[in-house]
């Protein structure tokens, strides 16, 4: 199947677990601390409203496929857990979708410079 048939909900959901991976490795190799703390820490970065503003931080940068995948992502239809507004939802849907897609393409070298902006302090 080629990567541009899979649903935005489907690169979503593997966006989301690429995503996390690189939240947790970032924090993992920047900070000797317990894993509770790892996770409260990871939270805060892996939720709705962080990856809004992460998406704004590399929406500049992306090219017309990316964008397009990344409408697509955020144009999908699903269900809004109830504590994340609707607006900043789809957002982090759509940046999953993008997170996904790079990555289901193997455009290592792109996911790295995406998710490197994003961690950027």
């Amino acid at each position: 199947m080629k990567t541009d048939e899979y649903s935005p909900l489907v690169l979503a959901y593997i966006g989301d677990a690429v995503y996390e991976l690189y939240v947790r490795k970032n924090l993992v190799c920047g900070h000797n601390m317990p894993v509770d703390k790892l996770h409260k820490s990871a939270t805060k970065l892996v939720n709705a409203g962080a990856q809004s503003e992460s998406f704004k931080r590399i929406e500049s940068m992306l090219t017309e496929k990316e964008l397009s995948i990344y409408k697509r992502g955020r144009n999908t239809k699903s269900a809004v857990p109830k504590n994340a507004e609707m607006s900043q939802y789809r957002c982090a849907t759509g940046l999953e979708a993008l997170i996904g897609y790079i990555y289901l393409n193997g455009d290592f070298d792109r996911l790295d410079e995406i998710m490197s902006l994003i961690l950027e302090k």
